[in-house]
């Protein structure tokens, strides 16, 4: 009978600043060498039962306790967050604010330095892990200078690096293209089953996280346990679904199909599925979807021209780079991690000087545009929200462009109340930025950006660290702004929104354009696929394993049924 690791027996916790416990009667047993994945919406009290498990409940995050709590036998409470780190290993959703080295080398190395680990030994070590991660050719760079998702898997380098008995890790998908997040799912189900450690996973990409096998998944809502089953439970019920959690997309097109939906099809993983109860409901269903009407707007509002730009001599990280966006056009800028995104975007707002080649804004070369003055026509929305915040106080924020603007006192608060109604922040609208958690620090300075009306509006990884609640209303926001004629260009790893959402996809690997097209012609372009580190939708393999001849129109008429029920 295999060992508790982690024992909440009647636990409650309340933070100092709180009127109300976060978590409410926890009661939960995690055994040594399980997986365990725990989703539910913003708030809910994931993270702070994470800060429990690696003790910066109580001992950074003061509060109340009450009931009793574990950890590999013994009471939390009589363990400091250095003796805890001994046992638990975490991975926090913001890699900048785990990073201690100067450069990544020194800080997958941190842990054995504070254990003294001989120097040979720590470098063959720290060498193991960043290669399991693929950071091994970036061990003099700083951390800093990394992309998000190169910072993530820095991070989870320096937690696998040391013997712990438990790995946390707290969305360690958020900043990962898909394929390396697959990367990632893999090695995380390879040190659990090498080394039988136990994992908690704390994580809003269902779907993802389930591409290895997970021996139970928490929900949780409301401070309180909701459900603790099997995966192919928990997706044969209808409880995500009630607590805004995005379920895997090929089961949205198994009900969309008719499709009785039972633990009989065996609904954790796409290639587990039992198809052949399903795939004539599928065939039927595809024959009998109408097309849908694409729309269409010539005038070029903005576009690149040959653009070229490096950091250094050494370094090239863009490469004649051209592309044009349509006024009106929702566009998805991918790639995998390092590609030269986000490098783009600070191109467009004037953060940077491409060595070579023009921006054009409404046909007129912006080059000599101050960054005042492109930021009244080009929002731009940072991937780390920490890099954005400049108030102490949410309202604060938000407001802070309008007042700098002019805007009276009546007009900005009529603003701000309705930017942060639609990013799901109304009722923290007197809060303290820092008593947010870092998906509700996202919705702040996306709220601060979406106040102030631009024509253009860039965001970057809108929608990691969101539950689907949240996610689905700032998408819906984008999409009526969209209607409106502002041009939205989102610099995402969510094949999700690129296929529900966008026009087209501009695709880049090695800072070089390699497709520019539908997002359902790019997610079944194999080709470009491997290039660019993506993968292909669900909806697309339960095509191929129902033997539908046109996977891709499938995939298609999927995403319009899609948006048909959802009124887009």
């Amino acid at each position: 009978m295999k060992r508790k690791i982690i024992e909440f027996k009647d636990f409650s916790f309340q933070y100092r600043v709180q009127s109300e416990p976060t978590l409410k009667n926890i009661n939960l047993d995690i055994y040594e060498g399980e997986k365990v994945l725990v989703v539910g919406p913003s708030g809910s009290g994931k993270s702070t039962l994470a800060h429990c498990i690696n003790g910066l409940v109580p001992f950074y995050y003061s509060g109340k306790t009450s009931g009793h709590f574990k950890i590999d036998g013994e009471d939390t409470l009589n363990k400091n967050i250095f003796e805890l780190s001994k046992v638990v290993g975490t991975v926090l959703q913001d890699p900048d604010s785990q990073f201690i080295g100067l450069t990544v080398g020194e800080d997958i190395a941190f842990k054995l330095e504070n254990y003294c680990v001989e120097q040979q030994e720590m470098i063959a070590k720290v060498n193991k892990s960043a290669k399991l991660v693929n950071i091994d050719k970036e061990l003099e760079s700083s951390p800093y200078k990394l992309s998000g998702g190169q910072k993530q898997r820095v991070t989870l380098a320096g937690a696998t690096v040391d013997e712990v008995k438990i790995l946390l890790f707290d969305e360690p998908l958020a900043s990962l293209d898909p394929a390396t997040g697959k990367n990632a799912i893999e090695l995380i189900d390879n040190i659990q089953k090498n080394d039988n450690k136990t994992m908690v996973i704390i994580e809003h990409r269902l779907e993802d996280v389930l591409h290895c096998n997970i021996d139970r998944i928490i929900v949780m809502n409301d401070g309180e346990i909701l459900d603790d089953v099997t995966p192919n439970e928990l997706l044969s019920s209808n409880i995500l679904n009630k607590v805004g959690i995005r379920e895997p997309l090929y089961i949205t097109a198994l009900k969309y199909a008719g499709c009785e939906i039972s633990e009989d099809l065996n609904l954790e993983h796409i290639n587990k599925l039992n198809i052949e109860k399903c795939k004539d409901s599928i065939s039927r269903w595809c024959t009998n979807i109408a097309k849908s009407t694409e729309k269409s707007n010539d005038k070029v509002l903005l576009e690149l021209d040959d653009i070229s730009f490096s950091y250094n001599e050494e370094k090239q990280v863009l490469k004649d780079i051209s592309f044009k966006i349509n006024e009106g056009e929702m566009v998805s800028i991918v790639g995998r991690n390092g590609a030269g995104k986000s490098t783009i975007s600070k191109l467009v707002c004037g953060f940077y000087k491409p060595t070579n080649g023009k921006i054009l804004f409404e046909g007129r070369d912006i080059a000599n545009d101050t960054i005042k003055e492109r930021c009244e026509k080009i929002g731009f929305v940072m991937q780390n929200p920490n890099q954005m915040i400049s108030n102490t106080m949410i309202f604060d924020e938000v407001a802070f462009g309008l007042k700098i603007r002019g805007f009276s006192d009546d007009e900005i608060k009529e603003k701000v109340y309705n930017a942060l109604k639609v990013c799901g922040l109304y009722g923290y609208r007197n809060w303290p930025i820092s008593a947010l958690s870092f998906g509700q620090k996202k919705r702040v300075t996306i709220a601060s950006i979406l106040v102030l009306n631009p024509k253009v509006i860039i965001l970057d990884e809108p929608t990691a660290g969101q539950d689907f609640k949240h996610y689905s209303e700032i998408m819906e926001f984008l999409v009526s702004l969209n209607k409106q004629g502002v041009t939205i260009i989102m610099i995402t790893h969510d094949m999700h929104l690129m296929l529900e959402y966008t026009d087209k996809v501009i695709v880049l690997s090695e800072g070089k354009k390699v497709a520019d097209d539908s997002a359902i012609n790019i997610l079944t372009d194999k080709d470009v696929i491997e290039k660019a580190n993506l993968k292909e939708t669900s909806i697309y393999e339960l095509a191929v394993r129902c033997d539908i001849d046109e996977p891709k129109e499938f995939v298609k008429k999927f995403i319009d049924c899609d948006r048909r029920f959802r009124k887009i």
